[in-house]
């Protein structure tokens, strides 16, 4: 498949559980998690020093950074659910997204990640599709997969779902900003 993943650096163990607490902090977006990273080094150094950094700044109260065993527990029920956590610049991070000005430092990906580096189409409409909609929908994607393109929507029902089944033989990716557990 053209632009599928070739082998590239992984985060160890380790790595990705600090990473997931770094991310999961109150106040620590894709922004603030580069400038953190870049800073200290890595998301075990940014950790230890968020404490100081914000008496420094003043905060009143110190964000909430979640334990190792509440990043282990997340880490688990994305392994039970047949997910794991990807990294940008590891090799399945998708292309769309490490493209982007702050991408989402890590994600849970299932499935077959290859289809994420396909060139893609969103197809996104409304939940409470008529039927000709739907099977329009459905007729569309499909199309456009034979083509060689990853059709991309939220999973939604009606058209989302429409698109989805659609592209199923040909490639598919759900979305769901709310994570895996909760589509």
């Amino acid at each position: 498949m053209n632009g599928a993943p070739s082998a590239g650096p992984r985060l160890s163990d380790r790595q990705r559980l600090h990473w997931l607490r770094l991310i999961r902090t109150e106040n620590v977006g894709p922004a603030s998690f580069r400038d953190l990273i870049n800073r200290f080094g890595s998301a075990e150094a940014a950790i230890a020093m968020l404490p100081e950094l914000a008496s420094r700044g003043g905060a009143k109260r110190q964000s909430r950074i979640p334990s190792e065993r509440e990043a282990e527990a997340e880490l688990e029920a994305a392994q039970r659910f047949g997910a794991r956590f990807v990294a940008v610049g590891e090799a399945d991070y998708p292309p769309m997204l490490r493209r982007m000005d702050l991408p989402p430092p890590i994600i849970a990906v299932k499935g077959d990640t290859a289809v994420g580096h396909m060139p893609a189409i969103s197809i996104v409409g409304a939940r409470n599709a008529s039927a000709a909609g739907v099977r329009m929908a459905r007729m569309l994607s499909g199309e456009i997969g034979r083509e060689g393109y990853a059709i991309v929507s939220g999973l939604a029902r009606g058209i989302d779902a429409a698109a989805h089944t659609g592209s199923l033989g040909t490639g598919t990716i759900a979305v769901l900003a709310g994570g895996l557990d909760k589509p």
